[in-house]
C-alpha cells in the first residue's frame, strides 16, 4: 500500500477524502503540522497544484490537495478563492453572503473543487476540477453539512446541500464530481507503481 499525503492539517478533510478513496490502494496521512503552504494561486487549480507539489517535495511522498469554494454570479464570482475567509465562522460567512446578495433575483451560483496529485519529485501527475451548479437561497435550510451548505440549493433535487443525506451530497457535489473524474486515472498510477516495484525487485 502506497502512502498519499493529504495537504491539510484537518482530520475531517482526511476522513472525507478517504471516503472517496476507500477502494484505492492508498494509505492516507495528514501533512506534517509544521508544513504550512501559502495559497498564492489565482485559481482553485493553481492553489491545489501548489499545495500538492510543495507537500510532495517536502515529504518525498505522493501528495493530494484540493481547493474549493463558492462562486456567485451576481457577485462577480465572489466569494471564490476567499470563500473560507469571507467571515470568522460559517454563520458569519452565510450572513455576509445573503446581505451582499440582498434581493437580487439572480441567485445562480456554483461550487467548485479542484484536485491535484503530485509525485514525490513535485511534478503534478493528475489534476481535475468538479463543478456543481445551483442557486443561493434567501435563508438557510437543513441541518447537515458545513460552510455554505444551508444556502446552496440544487434545483434538480429540490434540496439544499444541508438537506441532503451525506451519500447524496457525496455523489452530486463538486468534490464528488472531481473525484469521479480523477479516480480512474489514480487507479492507473497504482498499477504503474506496483509494476515498477515488481520490476525493480
Amino acid at each position: 500500500m502506497k502512502t498519499l499525503i493529504v495537504a491539510t492539517g484537518n482530520p475531517g478533510k482526511l476522513r472525507e477524502m478517504q471516503e472517496y478513496l476507500d477502494t484505492e490502494n492508498w494509505n492516507l496521512q495528514l501533512k506534517p503540522p509544521e508544513l504550512d503552504i501559502e495559497e498564492t494561486g489565482s485559481t482553485f487549480l493553481e492553489n491545489a497544484a501548489l499545495k500538492a507539489s510543495q507537500i510532495a517535495v517536502a515529504t518525498q511522498q505522493w501528495a493530494i490537495a484540493d481547493d474549493s469554494g463558492l462562486a456567485v454570479e451576481a457577485l462577480n464570482g465572489a466569494p471564490g478563492l476567499y470563500s473560507a475567509r469571507y467571515g470568522a465562522n460559517d454563520q458569519e460567512r452565510i450572513a455576509r453572503l445573503l446581505r451582499e446578495l440582498g434581493n437580487n433575483t439572480n441567485r445562480a451560483a456554483q461550487f467548485v473543487c479542484a484536485i491535484a496529485i503530485a509525485s514525490p519529485d513535485g511534478k503534478i501527475a493528475l489534476e481535475t476540477e468538479g463543478i456543481c451548479h445551483g442557486e443561493i437561497l434567501t435563508a438557510p435550510r437543513g441541518e447537515n453539512g458545513f460552510g455554505y451548505d444551508p444556502v446552496f440549493y440544487v434545483p434538480e433535487l429540490e434540496q439544499s446541500f444541508a438537506e441532503m443525506s451525506p451519500e447524496t451530497k457525496r455523489k452530486i457535489s463538486h468534490r464528488g464530481k472531481a473525484f469521479e473524474q480523477i479516480l480512474p486515472q489514480l487507479a492507473k498510477i497504482v498499477v504503474g507503481l506496483v509494476v515498477g516495484f515488481v520490476v525493480g525487485l
